[in-house]
């Protein structure tokens, strides 16, 4: 197995588009840009798991820090509503 090298934009790995596209939602609510990218194979199969099924979040270099912070709100729980 290769190691694999993921570049300084990348915030967040997601299985799936659909994982995906809700941290872009999330980060751009914030004020955020930001971008999905997928190996094309994966998107013409519609995979969803291992490496074609991941699909990468990006944002601007000079927004990283502020985007993951967000995501890490996110996965320990801070940024649910308790209504």
């Amino acid at each position: 197995m290769f190691r694999r090298n993921i570049r300084d934009e990348v915030v967040f790995v997601a299985n799936g588009k659909l994982e995906a596209e809700s941290v872009k939602v999330l980060l751009e609510s914030f004020g955020i840009p930001a971008f999905v990218n997928q190996e094309s194979a994966g998107t013409t199969y519609g995979l969803t798991v291992g490496m074609l099924g991941e699909v990468e979040v990006m944002v601007p270099l000079s927004r990283i820090d502020e985007a993951k912070k967000i995501i890490e709100d996110m996965k320990s729980g801070k940024l649910e509503n308790e209504d």
